[in-house]
């Protein structure tokens, strides 16, 4: 549902401390003039964006909705080390949550939300413990907040594909319910066998017309091997716009001169990456591959869950922590992690996104003198905008 809508006194991005507040008019969902002193068409209903920096709404490129216990009574963490134990625990936990998938999804994407996200891709687990029951719940919390967000799912077999069998089918039928794409995870690290665990991502992608957004943890040349095979499986199927590999840790584990070829290999087929910023990992080489013209994301990745304790699903503050992570100080770089955070985000999801005239009035505005001061402070949000109506202010859903 699209609306219109006058938002007063904003500093559009990019601005500076002296930049001059205008006036935003949006019309049928999009921005429709940016101006000082603009008028109200009657009926149109004002918000005060107080001075704040305006922005494009932010994008969480890589979340976990189906496991996150945001809002829930703290649990300490009880996996042991490893990609193949922290599976294990959450499997070993997930029905004892107090809460459905359903209730805990659709109340982390509204904090989400109320920070300043109207685009999330969200992952949820297929798999033969849990059948379709965590993508359905992430289908209800998407359908819950339809009004607030634009919200994509991926079919993600966060168990492997080939260690289980029926995981194939589970995923054709989380196509057929309601998933926009077929994930993967590890072919080779995981599941042992990357030209067959490919197969299965690339035949059902191809069948379902779907897009594709692949876990690779593997790092070194393990993983740069990976993103070779997905290339390779990306000309074949002429799917180029439509493959994501998320984390890549390939990038940051291998030497100049191979990271040099696989971001313009990345480039050539036009895949894109997401990252989370992790705490234990080698940044992602985010200037280069934004100077190949790779389309970057950043993502909250699961938050307060099975895996980690960390996440609270603000997208403004991952965007500090990937500032931080890089040891950014200086105001473009700054800046270039909210890019990654909001129209960054939204090219991997194939949304466009902006300030400019004739953009989705996805909007948010955030007190601060620049933003990054606004990245430093991170305040609530004064306005969350969603086609051109206000869903959330000052941190609250409305």
């Amino acid at each position: 549902m699209t609306g219109d809508l006058l938002i007063r006194s904003v500093r559009p991005w990019p601005n500076s401390l002296d930049t001059p507040a205008v006036d935003v008019l949006c019309t049928d969902g999009k921005v429709a003039s940016i101006g000082a002193d603009l008028d109200a068409p009657p009926g149109v209903p004002v918000a005060d964006g107080r001075g704040g920096v305006l922005l494009p709404s932010f994008t969480d490129a890589h979340a976990h909705l189906d496991s996150t216990r945001l809002g829930l009574p703290f649990r300490p963490h009880s996996a042991g080390s490893g990609l193949a134990e922290l599976i294990e625990n959450d499997r070993r936990n997930w029905r004892t949550a107090e809460r459905s998938v359903a209730e805990r999804a659709t109340h982390t994407l509204g904090v989400t939300i109320a920070a300043g996200a109207t685009i999330v891709r969200s992952h949820a687990q297929v798999d033969v413990d849990s059948g379709l029951e965590k993508l359905e719940g992430v289908l209800a919390a998407r359908e819950a907040h339809a009004d607030r967000a634009s919200v994509e799912v991926v079919a993600f077999p966060q168990c492997g594909i080939l260690r289980e069998k029926g995981t194939a089918e589970l995923l054709e039928a989380a196509l057929r319910a309601g998933a926009d794409l077929v994930g993967g995870l590890d072919p080779a690290g995981y599941d042992r066998d990357p030209v067959r665990h490919l197969d299965v991502v690339f035949g059902l992608a191809e069948k379902h017309q779907r897009g594709v957004d692949v876990h690779l943890h593997d790092a070194g040349s393990l993983g740069a091997f990976q993103i070779e095979l997905i290339c390779e499986r990306v000309a074949a199927l002429d799917m180029r716009g439509k493959v994501t590999v998320s984390h890549a840790f390939a990038l940051s584990s291998v030497d100049a001169e191979r990271q040099r070829e696989l971001v313009e290999l990345l480039a050539e087929h036009d895949v894109a990456v997401t990252t989370v910023a992790p705490g234990a990992r080698e940044p992602l080489p985010l200037r280069q591959l934004r100077w190949a013209g790779v389309r970057l994301g950043l993502g909250q990745d699961g938050m307060r869950d099975y895996w980690s304790p960390y996440g609270n699903g603000d997208m403004l503050d991952r965007a500090w922590q990937l500032a931080y992570r890089d040891g950014f100080r200086q105001d473009a770089l700054v800046e270039m992690c909210v890019d990654i955070a909001t129209r960054g985000g939204a090219s991997v999801v194939g949304l466009p996104h902006g300030l400019t005239e004739g953009s989705p009035a996805d909007l948010v505005v955030v007190p601060g003198d620049t933003v990054t001061a606004a990245v430093m402070d991170r305040a609530p949000r004064t306005l969350v905008v969603h086609a051109g109506r206000v869903v959330a202010a000052d941190g609250e859903l409305v």
